[in-house]
């Protein structure tokens, strides 16, 4: 299973998001690469400590129903709703973004499984450490293969 905690998955993530340009068009979605780069910055903070959330109660009724198919072998889904939480509008700066979303990866490794277990993600709710790693590397995987890198 692939973790943002596994270096060798972690460094293929990294040159990936290298290959990513500002004009990088999107297969799929609404975001522009530096509104994506900036949503998933956000599901780092909440990885991080950075950005604490609460559980919402729609996540603790499917949750149980999710889970395999979340933390299984199959990457995410195309056109999952969003958390308003995690929305992202308006022009950013896309190397400002990436370098930031490059900060939050080194600090949410850096911190490792166990502190990431002490946080609530929005939707899931409490995870374990590697837990939190496979979700992260998912995420990144997911929006890397929506701009086709």
């Amino acid at each position: 299973m692939n973790s943002l905690f596994t270096p060798t998955d972690r460094e293929a993530l990294s040159l990936r998001l290298a290959t990513l340009e500002p004009g990088t068009p999107r297969r799929w979605g609404t975001m522009e690469p530096a509104q994506m780069l900036l949503h998933c910055s956000i599901g780092l903070e909440v990885g991080t400590g950075d950005r604490p959330m609460r559980q919402v109660f729609l996540g603790k009724l499917l949750t149980p129903f999710l889970r395999g198919r979340v933390f299984g072998e199959q990457p995410f889904m195309r056109k999952v709703p969003t958390d308003p939480s995690y929305v992202v509008r308006g022009a950013r700066d896309f190397e400002a973004e990436r370098t930031r979303l490059a900060t939050l990866i080194d600090r949410f490794v850096q911190r490792g499984p166990e502190r990431a277990a002490q946080f609530t993600h929005p939707f899931f709710g409490q995870l374990q450490g590697h837990e939190w790693g496979i979700l992260m590397y998912k995420h990144l995987d997911h929006h890397l293969r929506q701009f086709g890198v």
